[in-house]
């Protein structure tokens, strides 16, 4: 394997599928699948797991609520998620650890980064919930850090599309993708694959990122494989 210790980040969006909201029963068990093939390889496991299925906190502000209150509201959105994934993967016979950064021990250890390494070595899927436990910060920059914090070698970002487009290919079909880019290039072109502040701090500290599509099967194992799935945004191209 190229990689023996990796962040998956998924996008709340995706958890909801065709539906548009809620958590689809159907994409849990093929994304639980999917982490559990990985797992059983004897790579480390860590997933961020994002709120947009339930509640994104900027589109509240927009709609005039206070924007930390909403923020906050997406943070527990995805300790719902996270529960979720975290019951779908012990059907899956996958030891899993919840740790939230926000205090609700009923439900989730608290994050503490000497902990996560701890279950990471034992081979226990880490959830990684509530964001950073601040207002403003985003999920993307939340798996930036706790990628960092846990010294992973790569975040996965899984999407609908296989890669990283000068455009929504889901509406244009002379979309161009791009194979791989460097962090400039994506802060330059202004590129949405994460926000600002995840991508600065990925490329503050050589940490690439996978952009692929996880509802291919096999496509998780492939990345750490190191075989050539979707776009690669790394230091130099």
């Amino acid at each position: 394997m190229k990689y023996t210790r990796v962040l998956l980040k998924i996008s709340g969006e995706a958890l909801a599928g065709d539906q548009g909201h809620g958590i689809a029963s159907d994409v849990l068990v093929k994304i639980s699948q999917e982490i559990a093939t990985l797992q059983k390889t004897g790579c480390e496991v860590a997933v961020v797991v994002g709120g947009g299925n339930i509640h994104r906190g900027v589109a509240g502000a927009t709609t005039g609520m206070d924007r930390s209150t909403s923020d906050y509201m997406g943070m527990i959105a995805t300790v719902i998620n996270s529960l979720a994934l975290q019951d779908a993967l012990e059907r899956q016979n996958i030891y899993t650890r919840v740790m939230s950064a926000i205090d609700m021990q009923e439900v989730a250890e608290p994050y503490i980064r000497r902990r996560a390494v701890r279950h990471l070595e034992k081979k226990r899927v880490v959830i990684f919930a509530a964001g950073t436990g601040n207002p403003y910060f985003t999920t993307d920059t939340t798996a930036a850090l706790r990628a960092n914090e846990i010294n992973a070698q790569v975040i996965m970002k899984a999407t609908k599309v296989d890669g990283i487009y000068d455009k929504d290919p889901m509406k244009f079909k002379d979309a161009k993708k791009f194979d791989s880019l460097s962090y400039m290039e994506v802060l330059n072109k202004e590129i949405k694959v994460m926000d600002s502040t995840a991508i600065t701090l990925c490329m503050d500290n050589n940490m690439d990122i996978v952009v692929f599509n996880m509802f291919e099967a096999g496509n998780i194992a492939r990345v750490v494989k190191g075989e050539k799935v979707g776009t690669v945004v790394t230091k130099t191209i």
